[in-house]
């Protein structure tokens, strides 16, 4: 088992599990992160740290308070497609990890650079969301000013509830309802980014719906209830194909996500047979090795493993995925100003 993984089952363990010793040695290092979490937001909260204000523009982050997948790529993208559809210039911004180059990058999807350049999940936003501009670096404050400059009239900061440094009239968090917070604890110990407190800068909450009951979650901020599910196959050529295609087949199933058994159980949700999971760790490179196939099965990766590759060089089908807001609708579009 990876690092990662032994983490996650300490993280999300049973509600009442005896904590193990492993978590419990995890304590002293929680608490000197707890602490600089804590000090830094106090600073901006006091306004010792002041963000940089950026005029003309509004400013949303879409962020959450756990480390890994939670579902915000397809919350961007669902939202930066919105507000393009409403006629807003949109510039979404991002830190581009797990990218080689430092380079600010600024593209769309007719112009987009590499992976390597760009990063997989800005590259991802970029093919799904055509008419929104794609800002990489990492100062998004200055990306953001730049962004201004260029005419931007919504800017959506990718991942971004714990960069504080700029400033926004929005704050959306993502929260995936099938783990909700997992033990409560931060990290290392637990998989919060800073403490629960946190909650009240949320201006909106993004509840990312499932079919398997989770922890009871209440909030004080207007929610948005959102499905994110499988809505089509695209094979190699870039062809679309129905998700019954997959019904009864045979699939390797090849992520390289965070949480990765989540795509191996929506496969199977829709009918495909895994047969063998691939899973690596979050962003990490696909080699000639992983990308084998054998007769009678389907290597199926996700969009954002896919987009780390160019057009034609992965002999994988991608699974595509999008969210739909099931209730909340007039909620969110009186945040975004619509």
């Amino acid at each position: 088992m990876s690092l990662t993984g032994a983490l996650e089952r300490i993280w999300y363990a049973p509600e009442g599990a005896n904590p193990s010793f492993v978590a419990r040695s995890l304590a002293l290092p929680e608490l000197a992160f707890r602490a600089a979490a804590s000090a830094r937001n106090a600073l901006y909260d006091r306004g010792a740290l002041r963000p940089v204000r950026v005029d003309g523009p509004r400013v949303i982050s879409v962020g959450n308070l756990t480390v890994g997948g939670s579902g915000k790529t397809p919350a961007v993208i669902h939202l930066a497609n919105l507000l393009s559809a409403a006629g807003r210039r949109v510039f979404v911004l991002s830190r581009g990890y797990g990218r080689r180059s430092t380079t600010a990058v600024a593209f769309r999807a007719s112009d987009a650079p590499s992976w390597k350049d760009a990063g997989d999940e800005p590259l991802l936003i970029a093919r799904r969301c055509p008419a929104a501009t794609l800002m990489v670096g990492a100062d998004r404050a200055a990306l953001a000013q730049e962004a201004a400059r260029r005419g931007a009239e919504v800017i959506l900061l990718d991942d971004g509830f714990q960069h504080r440094r700029l400033r926004r009239d929005l704050d959306i968090l993502v929260v995936d309802a099938s783990v909700g917070f997992g033990n409560g604890r931060l990290l290392p110990r637990g998989p919060l980014r800073e403490p629960l407190s946190g909650l009240r800068r949320a201006g909106l909450i993004w509840l990312v719906e499932s079919l398997n009951p989770g922890p009871r979650l209440s909030f004080d901020q207007p929610v948005v209830r959102v499905s994110v599910r499988p809505t089509a196959l695209v094979g190699p050529s870039g062809d679309e194909e129905p998700l019954d295609a997959l019904h009864g087949r045979e699939v390797i199933a090849l992520a390289a996500i965070a949480r990765p058994e989540r795509f191996a159980a929506t496969l199977e949700s829709i009918g495909a047979r895994v047969v063998e999971r691939r899973f690596l760790p979050d962003h990490a490179p696909l080699l000639p090795h992983h990308l084998e196939t054998r007769a009678g099965a389907l290597l199926v990766t996700t969009e954002k493993d896919a987009a780390r590759l160019p057009a034609g060089a992965l002999p994988a089908f991608r699974l595509r995925v999008d969210a739909q807001v099931t209730d909340g609708s007039s909620d969110l579009r009186a945040a975004l100003g619509l």
